[in-house]
């Protein structure tokens, strides 16, 4: 039978609600303590210095030093190795090699000042400009014959060069002062032949130097400054002969034009065919080449 809970005591219904009320705490402590030991960390064992297990470590005894070896004999160095400079006898392929590298960098300058390259240059240059053509022949043409030309006045020169200075050097028989004195006298015997004497006496004035007692105690310094004026002053005389029929007939056309009331007609337009026709004719390239060469003759 059903009890209407109105009908129920009030000290009743008290002991009821707080019975309830206590049960719903004690599940909620309960849920809470479940939850919270999950979620801890596990506690690491802590170690402590009475658990560390300690070991004594007792010291070697001293050593006894090893005795010195004695140095190993050097052994001659083998073909495959480093290049090695030789100090006597035949040089070794590493010094010919820098002489070689060192005679063609300073090539240009030697073959300007001490050669016979300067003198044909300016005469060939001068024969263009007195035929009025400013770029033909180009200077490359020129400057290639003038070379060849050289190379065959030079010859000689050059094969006394290197059969007194050059091989003998390279194959162990002279040092290298000796070689270079051997090899450098053939081309100061061919400048001091092409060489006027007012150009060394200027030359020693200007550098306040005593005169030599023989011509081959003038010094190089001295004898290729003076041999370049030499060079320069017979280019210029033989450019003053090859000019002057050129300008021969540049004053006869320029006279014709004149008389015939053609002022305004440039004499060197007229005047090119008629001269490069003269020059054709009297082959002007050999007669110039020809006396460049002939000029060098010493008998």
């Amino acid at each position: 039978m059903s009890v209407p809970v109105s009908a129920l005591p009030a000290r009743v219904l008290r002991a009821l609600l707080l019975g309830c009320a206590a049960l719903i705490v004690a599940g909620l402590f309960g849920i809470a303590s479940a939850s919270h030991a999950s979620a801890a960390p596990t506690p690491t064992p802590v170690t402590t210095a009475a658990s560390v297990s300690t070991r004594t470590v007792t010291p070697d005894g001293p050593t006894t030093p090893a005795a010195p070896t004695a140095p190993a004999t050097p052994t001659a160095p083998t073909s495959g190795g480093a290049p090695t400079i030789n100090l006597g006898g035949k040089p070794s392929t590493s010094i010919s090699i820098i002489m070689l590298l060192t005679i063609v960098s300073v090539a240009p300058s030697l073959l300007l000042l001490m050669t016979s390259f300067t003198k044909i240059f300016v005469v060939l240059s001068i024969t263009r400009n007195a035929l009025g053509l400013t770029s033909v022949p180009p200077n490359q043409v020129l400057a290639g014959l003038s070379l060849f030309i050289s190379a065959f006045v030079m010859g000689p020169v050059f094969a006394k060069v290197n059969s007194s200075g050059i091989q003998p050097y390279l194959s162990g028989k002279k040092t290298q002062q000796v070689a270079f004195h051997d090899g450098i006298a053939p081309l100061q015997t061919f400048m001091l032949q092409h060489t006027r004497s007012e150009e060394i006496a200027l030359m020693l004035r200007a550098g306040k130097l005593p005169n030599p007692a023989h011509p081959s105690d003038i010094g190089l310094g001295t004898l290729i400054p003076a041999f370049v004026l030499s060079e320069l002053r017979s280019a210029m005389i033989i450019g003053f002969v090859v000019y002057i029929p050129f300008l021969i007939i540049d004053m006869v056309v320029s006279s014709s034009l004149m008389s015939l009331g053609m002022m305004m007609l440039p004499p060197v337009s007229v005047s090119l065919p008629f001269k490069l026709l003269l020059f054709v004719l009297v082959d002007g390239w050999g007669l110039v080449v020809n006396a460049l060469i002939t000029s060098y003759n010493t008998g």
